[in-house]
């Protein structure tokens, strides 16, 4: 059974005369790491609001079609229940962060679902070392740097063990550092753990050789679906008003330049890598 399975969904915000999301058809697997992307206004938040339940129950308007998050219809339950299945984290942090210790914040999940103060205690050891932010404990969120604070939601979302973690652009305020230690840390995640992730951003280059598979998305619409690596060696993204990620083009390059076929390459380091083998060869 898929995680997610959206069909024929189609949404239109209140007081809009425009759809942001058109004619969703889409499934997701357990286990899967998913990049979201396209330009902005394309439908990806909404998108990821849709399978967590906050739409429809938070964001009003028209709706139609079908969410199904391991099972349940999205529409049929509440928010808080669904949030036991899937967490988002929005682009900005500190528009998540309600309590003024990092303890206190990954706890605040459990105490508004009424876990028992022990329970309590032990889940949020248990996250606090998952995420290897246990030396935060009792620090002000507020006062953490911005990779940090996307730590610790992701932190207060995986305490309710969820098998789902939606991010919206998480990567748009990092430096390139904290961006790729965030990015290596959902990493870890999807492979030690075998969380779901499912990220809207642009930063293609940073994500492309931990994901598995790519959704391009223009005016609500799903308008591409594949594997990471075939959209990446036979898609131009720029065409699509997409920052494509240096090695693609670098790779599309020598292709159409020289005739020279390196296959599908995920970074950088494998461009270069099978541009020396074929010289040597």
């Amino acid at each position: 059974m898929s995680l997610v399975k959206i069909i024929n969904l189609n949404f239109k915000y209140a007081n809009t005369d425009f759809w942001s999301l058109r004619n969703i058809n889409l499934e997701i697997s357990e286990g899967e790491f998913i990049i979201i992307t396209g330009q902005s206004g394309c439908g990806k938040t909404t998108l990821l609001r849709a399978m967590n339940g906050l739409i429809p129950h938070y964001h009003q308007g028209e709706y139609d079609g079908h969410v199904i998050l391991d099972g349940k219809e999205v529409s049929k339950h509440k928010v808080y229940e669904l949030a036991k299945i899937a967490g988002i984290v929005f682009q900005n942090p500190e528009d998540q962060i309600f309590a003024m210790t990092v303890e206190k914040e990954v706890a605040f999940g459990l105490e508004n679902l009424g876990i028992e103060r022990s329970e309590m205690r032990k889940i949020v050891d248990e996250t606090l070392q998952q995420m290897r932010i246990s030396h935060l404990r009792f620090r002000q969120p507020f006062f953490l740097s911005g990779g940090e604070q996307q730590k610790v939601i992701i932190s207060s979302i995986l305490a309710l063990k969820p098998k789902l973690i939606l991010l919206d652009e998480p990567l748009s305020s990092l430096d390139p550092m904290s961006a790729q230690a965030l990015v290596e840390e959902l990493h870890r995640l999807n492979r030690q753990y075998g969380k779901t992730i499912v990220i809207a951003e642009h930063r293609l280059d940073l994500l492309s050789k931990y994901a598995n598979r790519m959704i391009v998305m223009d005016k609500g619409q799903i308008i591409l679906d594949n594997r990471i690596e075939e959209v990446l060696a036979k898609i131009d993204l720029e065409s699509l008003g997409i920052n494509e990620p240096l090695f693609a083009k670098f790779a599309r390059f020598l292709r159409a330049k020289y005739g020279l076929e390196l296959g599908n390459c995920l970074s950088i380091e494998e461009v270069v890598r099978r541009f020396n083998h074929a010289k040597s060869h």
